[in-house]
């Protein structure tokens, strides 16, 4: 079994074994370090081997660990943003470009798979999207104008895969969904035969931009003339941090007793949204739901998330047992599309993708694309529409003031004393809180023998008080998404060093 970041196990993970590297040849210096080994990263730097660059992926867990290893895998170009916001927020033409760049991510992905031969249970599908109020059906018939004038083939239709009643609903076709880390590790195999290297468990703790970009790591310094962050969320403290929104979003693996096994990819309009599709793996089909998102460190309890998805997929489905469950981060930008280039106030030569929303497996190949022609020097139509760098204030604006007003909110808010909560022994096992000890909060989880687990509150990020994750058992930061585990170890950036111990 795979090793993820958090205490639940995705169906994914569960039915992989972890992925042994290759050995390699000890290089002074690499053309590229990616680093990250989900699929941007592994995917991007299969791309520039295959250009003709010799590179590095480090990554500080296995291959696979985070958000990868988490996803429900649609491989979508109706994407979570709609073409009618792009649209509004970036011009006709630009949204005509998203469309485009994601039809080519589809079709990157299909090639990689014949080419390499990869045995991932890759199939088409059409995605369908459902409206059930007149609220609804009016946001969905804008929504089928746009995506039409964004170059995708979309039509109503009169049925729907899943068993959920509807009034109107659309269908858009040339999707795809897959296993992603047979994927993924199918990638890795192909990488490393064309002589790129992997170092798995080996965490970036700093970088030095001198004549050449030295990456120092506990595992010794190593030099590349560039560095990409492929790490869903690049490390130390930056700009993008304050244009993205971390989120966790929730999802099942479930056998049903009827063998009705939906096909194609379904999608609801609430906000948030729930999504159904279907992947067999090891033979067995299971129904892969998803929903109940909420800002990372939002949600009082984490587990009732839970139980609300496995509630609304028995209204719907005869569900014979839930096989697994879990959850998964994702990063929203505050204009609604990825930041894929330079990374901001860095020297050139240090390169991001971040902000993929629900759409990473897409977008992380339109990210491998624009990646490799920045590095090779190249132009591209979508390198400026993807940019970092890009300064939209009427577009992304409203959403950057109030994702950072609650931002300060967190952080004033470990300033000042809260009320005395309940006493260490009022702790039932298995509970993790913030209490206070000492004139000082504390981070206190009570595992299953009745140990106690201390920690500091704040998260090493930005200082923000990090809130238990009763689903996952990690203590999450709700500034900008840093996750750890009981004994204060990185799961997730931007934080590049754990919680001190108590």
């Amino acid at each position: 079994m795979i090793k993820r970041d958090g205490h639940l196990t995705s169906l994914w993970q569960d039915t992989k074994q972890p992925y042994t590297t290759q050995p390699f040849p000890e290089r002074d210096e690499w053309d590229v370090i990616v680093v990250g080994g989900g699929i941007t990263g592994i995917s991007t730097a299969l791309r520039l081997q295959e250009a003709g660059k010799r590179c590095l992926v480090i990554e500080a867990e296995n291959l696979c660990f985070g958000t990868t290893g988490g996803t429900t895998a649609h491989i979508n170009t109706l994407l979570d943003t709609p073409y009618t916001t792009i649209a509004q927020n970036f011009g006709d033409d630009n949204a005509r470009l998203v469309a485009n760049a994601a039809k080519e991510a589809v079709e990157s992905i299909s090639t990689n798979i014949r080419k390499y031969n990869i045995s991932c249970g890759f199939s088409e599908a059409d995605a369908y999207l459902f409206a059930q109020d007149d609220s609804q059906e009016k946001e969905l018939e804008e929504i089928l104008t746009a995506t039409k004038a964004a170059g995708l083939s979309a039509a109503f239709t009169e049925n729907i895969p899943v068993p959920i009643s509807f009034t109107k609903a659309i269908r858009v076709k040339a999707q795809a969904k897959f296993q992603p880390l047979d994927y993924v590790i199918g990638l890795a195999e192909a990488y490393e035969k064309l002589g790129g290297a992997i170092m798995q468990h080996c965490r970036v703790t700093g970088v030095e931009n001198n004549e050449l970009v030295e990456v120092e790591t506990a595992q010794g310094i190593f030099k590349a003339r560039d560095l990409i962050y492929a790490t869903h969320i690049p490390p130390g403290v930056n700009l993008v941090h304050l244009r993205c929104l971390p989120y966790r979003s929730y999802a099942m693996a479930v056998l049903l007793d009827d063998g009705k096994y939906p096909e194609d990819l379904s999608y609801d309009m609430y906000d948030p949204y729930h999504y159904y599709r279907t992947q067999v793996v090891d033979g067995q089909p299971y129904l892969i739901a998803g929903g109940k998102d909420h800002r990372t460190g939002d949600a009082e309890n984490t587990e009732q998330c839970l139980l609300q998805l496995e509630a609304t997929i028995r209204k719907h489905f005869a569900v014979a047992e839930v096989k697994y469950k879990w959850s998964s981060q994702y990063y929203e930008s505050s204009d609604g599309l990825p930041y894929i280039g330079s990374l901001p106030g860095q020297a050139e030569h240090i390169y991001v993708a971040t902000g993929f929303g629900g759409n990473g497996m897409t977008y992380s190949h339109v990210a491998a694309a624009i990646l490799e022609k920045l590095i090779l020097n190249e132009g591209s139509p979508y390198i400026p529409l993807f940019d970092p760098n890009r300064l939209k204030p009427v577009a992304g604006f409203k959403n950057f003031m109030k994702h950072n007003l609650t931002v300060v909110k967190d952080l004033v808010s470990g300033l000042f004393p809260a009320d005395k909560l309940e006493s260490l022994s009022g702790m039932a096992h298995g509970e993790g809180r913030i209490v206070d000890y000492e004139d000082d909060k504390v981070a206190i989880y009570k595992d299953e023998e009745g140990n106690i687990h201390a920690l500091h509150s704040l998260c090493t990020h930005l200082k923000c008080e990090v809130q238990w994750n009763g689903a996952e058992r990690s203590w999450d930061c709700p500034c900008h998404g840093a996750r750890y585990d009981i004994d204060g170890n990185v799961l997730n950036g931007p934080a590049d060093k754990g919680l001190e111990k108590r």
